[in-house]
């Protein structure tokens, strides 16, 4: 495991900014407005189901989501996944509610009796749904 960063350093800024986060997929257009609808973001232009890419974007336009037209289907487990929190004005249960209305789906990876939800995209990309929200962890190391 990693060594700590001291107390001084967790409000330094990072040396790099995330421009992008890139999703292969097999439809761009269908994943892309199912993310928006997920994180009650807008695509970032107005774009058709033919499009190779689609970006999604929050309305502040602080980041980006750009899903990628690629001819291979995942098989595999993710290597790399997104975590996410319930906001502060809501609650673990309710927002597993919500994603499993949208078409979001259990996974098992081999997780065992934890107390986040790990769940997939309609393409199968798998994410994880935290217990605490930020307000929460912020009591807890406080």
């Amino acid at each position: 495991m990693g060594e700590q960063p001291s107390p001084d350093r967790k409000a330094a800024a990072m040396s790099l900014v995330i421009s992008q986060l890139a999703v292969d997929c097999a439809d761009p257009y269908a994943l892309a407005q199912w993310w928006a609808r997920v994180l009650e973001w807008d695509l970032a232009y107005d774009p058709t189901s033919e499009d190779d890419e689609v970006s999604i974007v929050p309305a502040d336009r602080s980041d980006e989501w750009i899903f990628l037209k690629v001819p291979e289907v995942k098989t595999l487990k993710n290597r790399l996944h997104v975590d996410f929190r319930p906001a502060n004005d809501t609650d673990q249960d309710t927002e597993l509610a919500r994603l499993l209305d949208l078409g979001a789906t259990r996974v098992d990876v081999g997780q065992g009796d934890v107390a986040w939800h790990v769940l997939a995209d309609p393409e199968g990309n798998e994410f994880c749904l935290l217990k605490r929200t930020p307000a929460q962890v912020a009591a807890d190391e406080a």
